[in-house]
Parts: structure tokens; C-alpha cells; sequence
């Protein structure tokens, strides 16, 4: 029973990696801000009200701030993909070079031939069934 966990785990481990990877982690710290703004706002104000000062762009929080700041870091820490995208081109439509196949000689060679035993008898042959 050990195995069936230790795999979630992987595979969470993997996923929670992808996603990180990806930025995605910053979109659902977004998505939670937005939450609690919704939340707060929520409480003095109506539903509509709430959602309009929520995800009004003159008013963001302090973490929707945090968040814009660490998207703008992340972006400008990748490096150019103008300088390389030549040599990616070049390689995904590099074709490699054709694998040819040789026949090979239709017969043993003559010295595996001498050195095979050789059958002297007739092969058995099961009778037949009634």
C-alpha cells in the first residue's frame, strides 16, 4: 500500500512543479487575491458593487500589486527568445539524415554452414489423431 502513495505524491510533486514552472502560480495567487477582495468588499457592499470595485483597475490591493510585480520580474528574467528563435527554426526543420538498410546475403555464410550440425535422421512426426 505504500507504492499507491508514494506515485500522488509524485505525480502532485510533478504537477506542482509544471505549474511553477509556468507561471501559473501567479495567476492563482491572483485568482485568491481577487477572493479576498471579493470577500471583504462583500461585506459593506452589494454582490454587483463588490465585483465592480473587485476587478476595478484604479483600486488594486496590496497583493494584486505584489503580484503584478513578480510577473514583470519573472518576465524580465527569461531570456530574449528573438536571439534564438533562428537557430530553434533551423533546428525543427532540420531533417536527419536517411537510416538505409542493407540486405544481407541470402545464404549462411560458408563457414557458420560447415560448423552447423547436420540432420541425419528424419524429423518425428506425431501420428495422426483418430
Amino acid at each position: 500500500m505504500e507504492f499507491p502513495v508514494r506515485r500522488r505524491v509524485a505525480i502532485f510533486s510533478l504537477f506542482f512543479a509544471w505549474v511553477c514552472a509556468n507561471g501559473a502560480i501567479w495567476d492563482a495567487a491572483q485568482v485568491f487575491a481577487w477572493g479576498k477582495m471579493f470577500a471583504g468588499y462583500a461585506q459593506t457592499m452589494s454582490v454587483t458593487e463588490a465585483l465592480r470595485a473587485t476587478f476595478d483597475p484604479e483600486r488594486p490591493c496590496e497583493l494584486c500589486l505584489g503580484v503584478a510585480n513578480a510577473k514583470e520580474t519573472a518576465k524580465q528574467q527569461l531570456p530574449q527568445a528573438v536571439e534564438h528563435s533562428a537557430e530553434k527554426l533551423f533546428l525543427a526543420i532540420h531533417a536527419p539524415a536517411r537510416i538505409l538498410f542493407e540486405n544481407s546475403a541470402t545464404e549462411w555464410p560458408a563457414v557458420l554452414a560447415s560448423a552447423a550440425p547436420k540432420r541425419t535422421k528424419s524429423v518425428p512426426v506425431p501420428p495422426p489423431r483418430a
